[in-house]
């Protein structure tokens, strides 16, 4: 399969995305029906609203963004282990992102607000270096997919001060993937996976799971031309009946993948079941520390009092965010009430609005599908990719 963009490495040619765009058309009006298929990563999404590409998609192709938001999907006793540790007095390093997601009763920003010790950081790298900085101890809070788990795993292998400790809430895609394709009620004909995951695991990881569950899989980047290329790919796949996978990113995925990733991965993690927020348990999703590395997990190295969250009330609206189905690929924003509403994303109800890479959040930024004719705009004046 080819890339679009390697040959002059052109991200943005208007001609080549008219040219998929039209693409994509024909193949919708030859099935001669819907076609429903799903991408499972932030980034797809946020190249998908911030270009408007699905404005631009053909009538009858419905995109829609399953469960690859990792601060969405880290499960509410997840989020209460590390607001525990803060309001017990433990010094607690995490995402920016992660702040805001509401636990069973409250979230970290909540415990920061009470004089909870709470360090936003870019990188698990700058964590190590607040430990380096003080005697105190410092708990990561992980989270992250593939790519970001190898990153924790690195630092773990190279000798961290003795105060550092993680609390992973780090996930891995594959599995869930087999959750939402027999998922009842979702109507998912094919996938589109992840580029910068894939750099990790190789495209050829999507073989089996393609054949098992016979629906495509394409592998594709996060150029619009990457977005678009990939489903056209796709399309042709489910159009076609042929449930295979294809790297539509070889710029950057090989079949095998990055060999020496996975191996620091799964020296220092092993996936075991767990639940993802509003999935469902994903049997192999989580990833958490070996038992060698007992000496960094901070809930080995820590007595978590999670029960006393637990006994506080939680919100009243939660019981009406949707944020599960939205993942699952069953549901749109627009299909929640409280979208928009009582859930912005300076007062968050469900995790799907407080990442960057979740889609309330994004639909929220960007909008979710606009109506160019509606809006008055001519079709040569919207932005091109």
């Amino acid at each position: 399969m080819s890339d679009p963009a390697t040959s002059e490495m052109r991200f943005r040619d208007p001609a080549r995305a008219k040219a998929l765009g039209a693409r994509l058309a024909e193949l919708v009006a030859a099935a001669g029906r819907p076609i429903s298929v799903m991408h499972v990563c932030g980034s797809h999404e946020q190249a998908i609203a911030r270009y408007g590409l699905r404005a631009a998609f053909p009538r009858g192709l419905d995109v829609t963004m399953g469960p690859g938001c990792p601060v969405c999907v880290t499960d509410l006793p997840e989020i209460d282990e590390a607001v525990a540790l803060a309001r017990a007095g433990v010094r607690v390093a995490t995402y920016g992102d992660m702040l805001k997601v509401p636990g069973t009763a409250m979230s970290l920003a909540d415990a920061q607000a009470e004089g909870a010790r709470i360090d936003v950081v870019y990188s698990v790298a700058q964590a190590v270096e607040l430990a380096r900085a003080t005697r105190d101890p410092i708990v990561f809070f992980a989270s992250g997919f593939e790519t970001t788990a190898v990153a924790t795993a690195a630092v773990l292998v190279s000798d961290p001060p003795p105060n550092f400790t993680v609390l992973s809430a780090h996930k891995y895609i594959p599995p869930v993937m087999e959750i939402v394709a027999e998922m009842p009620g979702a109507k998912v004909e094919g996938f589109l996976a992840a580029g910068h995951a894939a750099t990790i695991t190789g495209s050829a990881i999507f073989d089996a799971f393609a054949a098992q569950h016979r629906r495509p899989v394409v592998v594709a980047g996060f150029e619009p031309l990457d977005v678009l290329a990939g489903l056209v790919a796709l399309v042709e796949l489910v159009v076609a009946g042929e449930a295979r996978a294809v790297n539509c990113y070889p710029r950057c995925v090989t079949a095998e993948g990055n060999k020496v990733a996975q191996a620091l991965l799964w020296r220092v993690f092993q996936p075991i079941g767990g639940r993802w927020r509003g999935i469902a348990h994903v049997p192999s999703g989580n990833l958490r520390l070996r038992d060698e590395f007992a000496h960094v997990d901070a809930r080995r190295r820590f007595d978590i009092d999670v029960a006393s969250l637990w006994q506080m009330a939680p919100p009243a609206l939660v019981e009406h965010c949707v944020c599960g189905d939205i993942m699952a690929g069953i549901a749109a924003p627009r299909d929640c009430s409280l979208f928009g509403r009582a859930c912005t994303p300076d007062t968050p109800v469900g995790a799907c609005m407080v990442s960057s890479e979740g889609t309330c959040r994004i639909w929220h930024q960007y909008g979710g599908v606009p109506d160019l004719v509606q809006l008055g705009a001519r079709p040569d004046a919207a932005r091109a990719p």
